[in-house]
């Protein structure tokens, strides 16, 4: 029977079913559904094989659960073994990795979800497969079964059990349950080859990596088994993506939702002039594998949210966060650490660069970098503040090296480091990064067991509706309309002098933001002002400010001097 059965358990009245031989028989479920266990006495077990005798595992399956083990410490992780039932052994083809439900006692029991099982089991029979096993690990306690796990398990599963000591995985094992449910037998852990290999195309291909002996044939190999995930098809996704089909990393998965535009050129390598108007994922397929057609691309086109970033994130082995914005990257690291996945960072403004890996066990996350995000505004995004068209090729080839070097479990990857660029000064520095022991998500104390609205945590909601409800907008048409008919309004521009001379209002007076506080005395609160930027985000901060001065008379021009450009004067440079 298949994983379906057990999932079906939720609902009033189903049963577990397990097998007898040939037949079928059934017991009740545990309150509540889902597969649980976890730490307690240990059970009457002993070390004779289990009927099914032998579990064949792929090295690289066996490693998966080891950093799971190690990144969910000090509580237990759990997950699904996906394979084949065979008449000598059980085959584990994949790993799902499941979050362990217990809303307590998470350090010595776990619990797999009716959802996680049903999903996993969809996903399962898509393929041709069947659920065979459950992993999860003890938490300093011996890999072996306790009578907790026995009250809670399947005859016919293997259970894979990983002692982690301290936060280092140690003995992992696998049992089974016997039919009388007296107790475990031991399965043995076979672990299986690769069944990969290189054609001749792709030895001449990669023949430049295969002659280095940090890589050789098992590195390829490991680069071709290896998934990675790159959030964002921009700036940093294009060439870190590039080297990766280049370097023949076998599935790279691509998240964007936006189209290319003319703007994009300067610096995203990956589109073209006659890709104006595509959607970055096709323009960004197409590149890609025209650059290396033995690798499989994976597009998610869709915003990442909290919703759906568990799902998309779940079956890579690595993420590479090449995003601009604060939520998304709090979300990034958040899932990374949840599900134990290695988040290769990396963020750019004008000439300036920085780069780490956060989410490794042992090393810290973003929010050990940055426990608060700044204030809505502060910082401009790279449309707001520019960037150096070449300074995302720099930091994206960094961290489209430290994937490599992951997959290939070589070198010193950026863990505990930031590395920072000044293109200007053609200086890289390097500072100590520590893991923080309050961090919410990835201290030992840890508060952030599932995913939170990240745009409220950044203040982009509660800010920006505050903006519109107490500060007020004016649109383009109608601040026009003000304007012809001569009435007294102060136009204020809080862009910077350089943007300023590429297109401006009529008429306006330049404060840069960074000055408006320093130089309101320029201003009278007995004026009606229309505060504006590029695209409506640092205005929004600059009517905030002003409100909190003492001007009352003060509105936002709704979506800036892009939407003047768009709605008033087409003729007016866009940038």
């Amino acid at each position: 029977m298949t994983i379906l059965g057990l999932a079906r358990q939720a609902g009033i009245g189903a049963r577990v079913f397990r097998r007898t031989g040939n037949a079928m028989s059934t017991r009740s479920p545990q309150p509540g559904g889902g597969l649980a266990a976890g730490i307690g006495t240990e059970c009457a077990d002993d070390a004779r094989p289990a009927p099914s005798g032998v579990l064949c595992v792929p090295a690289s399956i066996l490693d998966e659960i080891r950093r799971h083990g190690r990144s969910a410490y000090p509580e237990e992780c759990c997950g699904l073994l996906v394979g084949h039932l065979e008449p000598s052994a059980k085959r584990v083809v994949a790993l799902r990795r499941a979050v362990n439900a217990r809303e307590d006692s998470r350090q010595n029991r776990y619990l797999i979800s009716p959802e996680d099982i049903l999903e996993a089991e969809k996903e399962a029979s898509a393929s041709g497969l069947d659920i065979i096993g459950v992993y999860h690990s003890h938490p300093d306690h011996p890999a072996r079964p306790s009578e907790f796990d026995r009250d809670n398990a399947v005859p016919w599963y293997s259970y894979v059990i990983l002692s982690v000591a301290g936060g280092v995985p140690a003995e992992l094992t696998s049992w089974r349950l016997r039919e009388d449910r007296s107790g475990f037998g031991a399965e043995t852990i076979e672990t299986m080859r690769s069944e990969q290999s290189l054609s001749q195309d792709e030895i001449s291909r990669y023949s430049r990596h295969l002659i280095i002996p940090e890589i050789g044939m098992e590195g390829q190999l490991k680069l071709k088994s290896g998934k990675v995930l790159v959030i964002g098809a921009g700036g940093l996704g294009s060439p870190l993506s590039l080297y990766l089909a280049a370097a023949g990393v076998g599935t790279i998965g691509l998240v964007d939702f936006d189209k290319v535009e003319l703007t994009n050129l300067q610096r995203q390598i990956l589109h073209s002039t006659d890709s104006l108007g595509r959607s970055k994922l096709d323009s960004a397929r197409e590149r890609l594998l025209a650059l290396n057609p033995e690798v499989k691309i994976e597009a998610h086109d869709t915003r990442l949210t909290s919703e759906n970033a568990l799902d998309i994130l779940r079956k890579y082995d690595i993420v590479v966060d090449g995003t601009d914005n604060f939520p998304t990257r709090y979300l990034v690291n958040d899932a990374c650490v949840l599900l134990g996945k290695p988040n290769v960072y990396g963020s750019i403004f004008r000439f300036e660069g920085q780069a780490s890996v956060f989410g490794i066990p042992e090393g810290p996350c973003y929010r050990c970098l940055y426990p608060e995000p700044p204030p809505p505004g502060l910082v401009p995004s790279c449309a707001e503040g520019g960037v150096l068209g070449v300074l995302p090729g720099i930091i994206g080839v960094i961290q489209a090296t430290e994937a490599v070097k992951l997959l290939l479990g070589i070198g010193e990857p950026l863990v505990g480091r930031l590395l920072l660029y000044d293109a200007l000064r053609m200086e890289f520095r390097e500072l100590k990064l520590r893991k923080d022991p309050a961090c919410p998500v990835c201290g030992p104390n840890r508060t952030i067991h599932e995913l939170i609205d990240y745009e409220q945590f950044c203040g982009v909601v509660s800010r920006q509706d505050a903006a519109f409800s107490d500060c007020g907008e004016i649109e383009p048409l109608e601040l026009k309309e003000l304007l012809d008919r001569r009435l007294p309004v102060l136009l204020l521009d809080v862009r910077e002098p350089d943007e300023c001379q590429i297109c401006r209002i009529s008429g306006a007076t330049l404060i840069p933001l960074g000055q408006l506080l320093s130089r309101a005395d320029e201003l009278s609160a007995a004026e009606d002002i229309v505060v504006y930027c590029r695209s409506g985000v640092r205005s929004r901060r600059a009517v905030e400010l002003l409100k909190s001065k003492g001007f009352p008379r003060v509105r936002n021009l709704r979506g800036g001097i892009l939407a003047w450009a768009d709605q008033v004067d087409p003729s007016m440079p866009r940038y």
